[in-house]
């Protein structure tokens, strides 16, 4: 089990990211044991503020390095400014200096874990407008990584593919394909895509679980194109992936019906999962089912990076930033499900 810290990125300041962390510091500090913010001051302490209304906020104390950690004293949030303070920027809007403050973090954070220097790290919510506005070319945390990851093994980003898995106590699913518009997902089903996720998935659960996992494929068409009458992507695309897979001694079958197979992997304590993992073959016909189990216990993994990254299974929420209201839960879970990573690694 890797003894480094992890880090936590600091996510877009106009959102709930530092009111979560601060939450999670506040009320699970054992969880938070061996744990560092990366991101920027004057944000921090707005949204430690905001997270207690009615008390005295945790106090942020600052650190130069990871090995710094070790001094901190406790009841204290640590940091790692990865961003020279900025003027306060609104509350609940996307804006192009908040987007920075977020790339910033998560560009240190990344680089520091290919480096070695800390086993992971865990992602509060950015902005994706607000990442655009600062000018980055990327839709969101997953595409970041992968660049960054392919720019220290000197690769071009096509080389290192990844995906996205969304996992609970009670389900997991990883993407075929992850932030594009419908129609360029349905145009991403193809035998190699289906195929490459089916290695990935394979790869990142056997460590995680340590066996293989039992994989459950999607359909893409309604009851999974009904022979063909409703599409013929799971005869002709599908199913050989499927095979080939199966070929190379992975354990997947299908493809099943979207609308029943996520219902067959959910595991309960009534009734154990018929598959360890569900492959969906686009963003929301995988997501939507976790999230309908509860975002709180939601975690966000990105498969197929040299480094660990977890996420909360939730976005920036500008709606409720700077009240207070935020839910620190998911953000816990992925700090655990970081753990559990690190030490499979």
């Amino acid at each position: 089990m890797s003894s480094a810290p992890l880090a936590i990125t600091q996510g877009d300041p106009a959102g709930i990211g530092g009111e979560i962390i601060a939450k999670a510091f506040r009320d699970h500090a054992s969880d938070l044991a061996g744990c560092f913010v990366a991101g920027e001051l004057a944000h921090l302490r707005r949204a430690a503020a905001a997270a207690a209304p009615d008390g005295v906020p945790l106090p942020i104390a600052v650190i130069d390095s990871p090995e710094q950690l070790a001094d901190v004293p406790p009841r204290c949030i640590p940091l790692l400014r990865t961003s020279a303070d900025v003027p306060l920027r609104p509350w609940g809007q996307a804006d192009a200096a908040a987007g920075r403050i977020a790339a910033d973090a998560v560009s240190w954070a990344a680089r520091a874990a290919l480096r070695g220097e800390i086993a992971g790290l865990v992602t509060a919510p950015l902005n994706k407008e607000a990442l655009s506005a600062a000018g980055l070319p990327y839709p969101g945390h997953t595409e970041l990584l992968q660049a960054e990851a392919a720019v220290h093994a000197g690769v071009p980003v096509e080389r290192l593919p990844v995906r996205m898995m969304l996992a609970n106590d009670e389900l997991r699913t990883v993407l075929v394909s992850i932030h594009v518009s419908l129609r360029d997902a349905l145009a991403a089903v193809t035998r190699g895509n289906v195929l490459q996720t089916l290695r990935i998935t394979h790869a990142s659960l056997a460590r995680l679980l340590g066996r293989p996992p039992r994989i459950g494929v999607a359909g893409l068409n309604p009851h999974a194109g009904e022979g063909g009458l409703f599409g013929r992507e799971e005869i002709e695309t599908i199913a050989p992936a499927i095979e080939a897979a199966r070929n190379e001694g992975i354990e997947a079958s299908g493809p099943y019906a979207p609308d029943t197979v996520f219902m067959r992997a959910r595991s309960t304590p009534q009734r154990a999962g018929e598959f360890d993992v569900v492959v969906a073959m686009y963003h929301d016909q995988g997501l939507i089912p976790v999230k309908y189990l509860g975002v709180e216990q939601g975690v966000n993994v990105t498969l197929g990076l040299p480094l660990v990254r977890t996420s909360p299974d939730h976005g920036t929420a500008f709606d409720i930033a700077g009240t207070g209201r935020a839910d620190a839960s998911s953000l816990v879970a992925a700090v655990r499900m970081a753990r559990r990573l690190s030490a499979a690694a």
